[in-house]
């Protein structure tokens, strides 16, 4: 009896160890499922993840190609990106995967699990050869430091702005701006003005510079190493100190040729020239002298531009000293017209300027621009100046018929001569090359003396006078 008893509870403790096997087993197989399918569902996440990471590229690629002026640094804001990765990770996918986690299934679930993410990969890759069959957009080379602007780009289109308001940053392809006057002034505005004492102290330093560099070249080869770097240093220093009070003085050189404009040179000219001018004013400036260099840079800036005018300007050069005198009778000529309230007279002029009556006319002469014959008139401009100018050259259209039939007339009228009195009388008149012979030279043709020429030419005026040929030329004489 106790045997048995022994038995029954050796079998109840293997059937306890199996069940607890059994379950042990269960569970572990559980988590592998668990962790397989988890697997899966993490793998098909990273697919849709970079099914979304492509999306995102096409879309990007799309509004690159839509935007007619696109960003340089070709990267979109922060904002859009975290809505996109938000749109590409739904709730659902969330859901699920916190179900996967949580929940112990059978391996045919897990078997239908993966074959849902192959039909999600193969759904995936099916959209992925969509988009590459879709035409991609070249991206044009980005440049950075500049404004783009293309050529779809519309000139009357808003400004596009971003998020903050500020305009988006274009690059120029165009190269040089359309207003280059506007250009320069922006660009020689950037330095500030200077004071008497920044003048002075840039002189002395010009000042050095140039003792400096005349030290290097009449004694380089003396001075020892130290020393020569001093006076290089010192020379280079005085070439910054002449540029900074150049640049410092370029509004000045547009505000004086702005007088000058309207005289046949264009205003940018105008300012080259006076630089010119400014050049020279500050290699001769004398700071010791306590003057402004502004008032002493005047007057070499307008020497240089009124004579560039006097040598570029008229389209016939006119010497500079004469160019002078022509100013001067002109603002002379506006003083008088404003007190007399009339044109005056050369007389009148001559006496205010001290001048002879025939220089005044000369010099009037002189100071007249030339017209072009080609310059339209009328307000359609079908007309030119020149066809309004008679060609006193010109030969009237009735005497050109004339002389052509007197040409005719009078030829067949030599034909009735012999050959020898025909050609005496044309070289005597010089009918055939217009430069008339001497008997001399007629003799000399034919191998007669010029006494023989003589009784031939006049044995044939003879024959002409006879009524019978000179009937027909007679009637071209009465015209």
């Amino acid at each position: 009896m106790a045997t048995t008893s022994t038995t029954a509870g050796d079998k109840t403790e293997d059937t306890t160890d199996e069940t607890k096997a059994a379950s042990a087993k269960k569970a572990s197989t559980a988590r592998k499922t668990a962790a397989r399918k988890s697997t899966a569902k993490k793998a098909a996440t990273g697919k849709t993840a970079a099914k979304g990471t492509a999306k995102r590229a096409g879309r990007k690629k799309t509004e690159k190609a839509e935007e007619p002026v696109k960003p340089v640094d070709g990267e979109e804001p922060v904002d859009q990106l975290e809505d996109d990765e938000d749109d590409d990770l739904e709730v659902d996918d969330i859901d699920d995967i916190d179900e996967v986690d949580g929940e112990d299934v059978d391996d045919p679930d897990v078997d239908g699990d993966d074959e849902d993410s192959d039909d999600e990969s193969e759904d995936d890759e099916d959209e992925d050869d969509d988009e590459e069959d879709k035409p991609e957009v070249v991206e044009e080379p980005k440049q950075k430091g500049a404004f783009v602007v293309r050529d779809d780009d519309d000139d009357d289109e808003p400004r596009r702005r971003g998020k903050a308001g500020n305009p988006k940053r274009r690059v120029i392809t165009a190269g040089a701006t359309a207003d280059p006057v506007k250009d320069y002034l922006k660009q020689i505005g950037r330095v500030n003005l200077l004071n008497a004492e920044q003048e002075v102290d840039l002189s002395e330093r010009i000042e050095a510079g140039l003792y400096a560099q005349h030290l290097l070249d009449t004694e380089g080869d003396k001075m020892d190493f130290k020393r020569k770097r001093e006076l290089k240093w010192a020379a280079n220093d005085g070439k910054k100190a002449k540029d900074h009070l150049l640049e410092a003085n370029l509004r000045l050189v547009v505000s004086l040729a702005k007088r000058y404009t309207g005289r046949g040179m264009l205003f940018l000219d105008l300012i080259q020239e006076g630089n010119l001018g400014l050049i020279r004013a500050v290699e001769k400036f004398d700071w010791k002298k306590g003057f402004k260099f502004s008032t002493y840079a005047t007057w070499w800036i307008r020497q240089a531009i009124t004579r560039a005018m006097a040598d570029q300007a008229r389209t016939i050069r006119v010497p500079v000293h004469m160019v002078e005198v022509i100013n001067k009778l002109s603002r002379v000529q506006r003083q008088m017209l404003q007190d007399l309230g009339r044109e005056p007279t050369p007389d009148e002029l001559a006496r205010e300027l001290d001048m002879p009556v025939e220089k005044v006319q000369e010099v009037q002469k002189y100071g007249r621009e030339p017209i072009s014959l080609h310059t339209p008139l009328g307000e359609d401009g079908d007309s030119e100046f020149g066809d309004l100018i008679e060609d006193t050259d010109a030969i009237a259209p009735s005497d050109a018929v004339a002389f052509s039939l007197l040409q005719e007339q009078f030829k067949s009228v030599l034909e009735t001569l012999s050959p020898r009195e025909s050609g005496v009388i044309k070289m005597r008149y010089g009918l055939e090359d217009g430069q008339p012979k001497t008997l001399d030279d007629i003799g000399r043709v034919y191998g007669v003396t010029r006494e023989r020429i003589r009784q031939i030419e006049s044995k044939t005026m003879s024959k002409l006078r006879h009524p019978s040929r000179s009937q027909t030329l007679r009637d071209f004489l009465d015209q």
